[in-house]
């Protein structure tokens, strides 16, 4: 027979007649299982005011270790030791032959010393003495740069404190006059200028000589 010609054949899958009892036809096979049903919600618990505050309140987060700080970054990266070397050894080299032509263009003259703490320090101790007006002619006005001889003052200052315990009796000595005396220097530059500042100042008013109201005395500007 061939499938077209097929008889339409309906099964009954049901289980019970209509009124309730076992079908002797049923179809044996296995009943689906019905879906699991949702678990039960879980019972709310009461916690009495009294009972929340007895419990310790958690322990705050501990603190992490402090980071170091970042490195500047405007700064350079540092030369090799083979940049370095190199960077000595040309400036010797130019150093040599600039000295060459000044003793050409003045026979006679000696090579130059080599630099050395002592000379640091007296270089910076004479310019704080010029600044200070230390090479004023007799009869000249003396021209005094206060501020920079502040500035040179605390440079030697500076240049003491971090050469401590690494110099000789005689540096130790030499810096320890040296700033003595630039700092003595630095007191009466000050007091003098006070002084001659005090002695200009105008007359009370009333006084001969004492200008009139409205007619200031002419300011002065100490440095």
């Amino acid at each position: 027979m061939s499938e077209q010609n097929k008889p339409f054949v309906v099964t009954d899958r049901r289980k019970f007649t209509l009124d309730g009892t076992p079908r002797p036809d049923a179809d044996p096979a296995p009943e689906r299982e019905a879906p699991a049903a949702p678990p039960a919600p879980e019972p709310l618990e009461f916690k009495s005011p009294h009972a929340a505050a007895a419990q310790p309140e958690p322990a705050p987060p501990t603190a992490s270790a402090p980071t170091a700080p970042p490195v500047e970054a405007d700064l350079p990266p540092a030369p090799t030791a083979q940049e370095m070397e190199q960077a000595n050894a040309a400036f010797r080299q130019t150093s040599e032959r600039l000295d060459t032509a000044v003793r050409a263009a003045n026979p006679g003259m000696e090579h130059p010393p080599e630099m050395n703490f002592e000379q640091i320090v007296q270089s910076i101790y004479m310019t704080t003495i010029l600044q200070l007006g230390g090479s004023t002619q007799p009869g000249q006005q003396p021209k005094i740069d206060l501020m920079g001889a502040r500035q040179s003052i605390e440079m030697l200052a500076i240049l003491a404190e971090k050469t401590k315990g690494n110099l000789t009796p005689a540096e130790s000595q030499l810096m320890d006059n040296a700033l003595f005396e630039v700092r003595m220097g630095f007191l009466e530059v000050t007091q003098a200028l006070a002084r001659s500042a005090a002695n200009r100042q105008p007359p009370p008013p009333g006084t001969p000589g004492a200008p009139s109201a409205g007619q200031p005395g002419r300011p002065t500007i100490v440095r």
